[in-house]
């Protein structure tokens, strides 16, 4: 997939993720860091591979399973 695409596919998840949890982003580079109440991760896509990685805080960790199904659906839509 190029990067351009990924990228589109990167700022969708946090535009969504925006609405849906209230967390902010922002870019650096090619990777978007998504940071909210206990919530803060980051998602790149250097080289083709798409990395996300997310550190829950105490409140937010009874969600793990539902942001994780959440975004593993948005990319398996929006990431061929």
């Amino acid at each position: 997939m190029p990067k351009e695409q990924l990228r589109e596919a990167a700022e969708g998840l946090a535009r969504q993720l925006e609405r849906q949890h209230g967390v902010r982003s922002s870019w650096e580079g090619d990777c978007v860091r998504i940071k909210g109440a206990g919530v803060d991760g980051e998602l790149s896509f250097a080289g083709g591979v798409v990395d996300v990685s997310v550190r829950l805080g105490l409140l937010a960790s009874p969600f793990k399973g539902m942001l994780q199904a959440e975004v593993q659906r948005y990319l398996d839509e929006h990431v061929s």
